[in-house]
């Protein structure tokens, strides 16, 4: 059976160290979903501060952007395999201190911000070893279906995640923090199930060239750096995530429980997309698919800020979900394929705090245009702002706009 001829929609799941991969995968964003809603409540119910709510999606962001340049060196040059289940017994401690500072009574935002903190660091690293890792363990006829089914596990994760911790803290938070921390040891014992991978290692000392690397390549590969640029702009022109509770409340009339069917429809849009790419894969014009993808976005979120209609913007979000997903599947694959495995980690560490700086800069972008000029506004404008990316960068990056297969070998890129 060939690359182009295959329709095994679960073609991944048949090597076991990446079916181990996926489900450890799984478990620990499940389990970073319970914790963070569940710090967020328990911190709300101890101060009754919202500024404090802020900070606790900030701490966790930091050591993502100050560690870009230390986890994506570390990704390259260690075992990922082992990286990933340090991270683990990291975050598991991090739940498990967060359990016994919870039952014992001894809550206080200070020591819960380190801890917070130390979470992040775990998930710095973490990020780049596992994007990384998923490429040595599938062959590269099976790298497009192990995308989507690893974006697929993501979405799923976000949400159920956030439901499963509301839910457990409703019944005690030391049941909640007690389950994530089952699910962080799951995730570890699975990392060390996985067989170690073949890995190339950068062979030179590290300098500064060396940690600069990721930075070098995507500057030098059009391909890669049109992928990564594309999504950090039309997220940051297009996100409406902040101002969901804007439309729950004062546009569409719908309360608390409209602002979670408002939420999770993003998600499910994606999910579906991801089954469906994960049974039909893309096998011609993935680069105007790409560009496809983050347009139908733009025109999802002006349909979004325009509707006055609850299930017209429900439909609106599974339109802006499933787009979304349409171009991850599409950007994440190119990015693996094009990204020379000794420099992978970094290139992704790179990736992953543009992915962040989009979702946060974004969500800025969106809260302060409200402020100025109406939630409806900012949302349309973003909107089209994100559909004038599509374009632009369909333009200015011919190359991307002409991939043809995603299941191609990696070529050696000229510079």
């Amino acid at each position: 059976m060939t690359a182009l001829d295959s329709t095994d929609r679960f073609a991944a799941f048949r090597h076991k160290s990446y079916l181990y991969f996926f489900i450890s995968r799984f478990l620990a964003a499940f389990a970073t979903q319970i914790v963070s809603v569940s710090v967020g409540w328990q911190m709300y119910d101890e101060t009754g501060s919202a500024l404090y709510l802020g900070l606790i999606g900030l701490v966790q962001f930091l050591p993502l952007l100050l560690l870009m340049l230390v986890t994506g060196s570390v990704a390259d040059r260690y075992n990922r395999r082992m990286i990933m289940a340090v991270c683990l017994v990291l975050e598991a401690i991090c739940a498990g201190l967060i359990l016994a500072i919870t039952l014992l009574g001894l809550f206080s935002p200070l020591p819960i911000f380190l801890l917070l903190l130390a979470f992040g660091v775990a998930r710095a690293f973490f990020g780049p070893a596992s994007q990384s890792l998923a490429p040595n363990l599938v062959p590269q006829t099976d790298l497009a279906n192990a995308v989507a089914w690893n974006s697929s596990s993501w979405q799923t994760a976000a949400i159920v995640g956030p439901v499963a911790g509301g839910l457990l803290y409703g019944v005690g938070a030391g049941l909640a923090y007690g389950i994530a921390l089952a699910l962080f040891c799951g995730a570890g014992l699975l990392v060390m199930l996985i067989d170690k991978p073949h890995q190339r290692s950068a062979a030179k000392a590290t300098s500064w060239a060396t940690v600069l690397a990721g930075f070098h390549f995507i500057k030098g590969e059009k391909i890669v750096l049109g992928a990564i640029s594309l999504d950090l702009f039309a997220v940051l022109l297009g996100g409406a995530v902040a101002l969901m509770p804007v439309y729950a409340r004062d546009i569409l009339a719908l309360g608390p429980w409209g602002l979670g069917l408002l939420r999770a429809a993003p998600g499910v849009g994606a999910i579906l997309v991801a089954i469906v790419l994960a049974t039909y894969p893309i096998r011609h014009h993935a680069g105007i698919i790409l560009f496809v993808g983050v347009a139908l976005f733009g025109v999802g979120t002006v349909l979004f800020g325009l509707s006055e209609s609850p299930w017209l913007s429900v439909l609106a979000l599974l339109l802006v979900g499933g787009a979304d997903m349409l171009s991850v599947y599409v950007r994440e694959t190119l990015i693996m394929l094009w990204t020379p495995d000794e420099v992978r980690g970094r290139v992704n560490a790179v990736n992953m705090v543009f992915l962040g700086a989009s979702n946060e800069l974004g969500e800025f972008r969106a809260g302060t245009m409200a402020a100025m000029i109406g939630a409806v506004p900012a949302v349309v404008i973003g909107g089209v702002g994100a559909i004038a990316v599509s374009a632009l960068w369909a333009w200015n990056f011919p190359k991307l706009r002409q991939i043809d297969s995603l299941e191609a070998p990696v070529i050696e890129q000229d510079r």
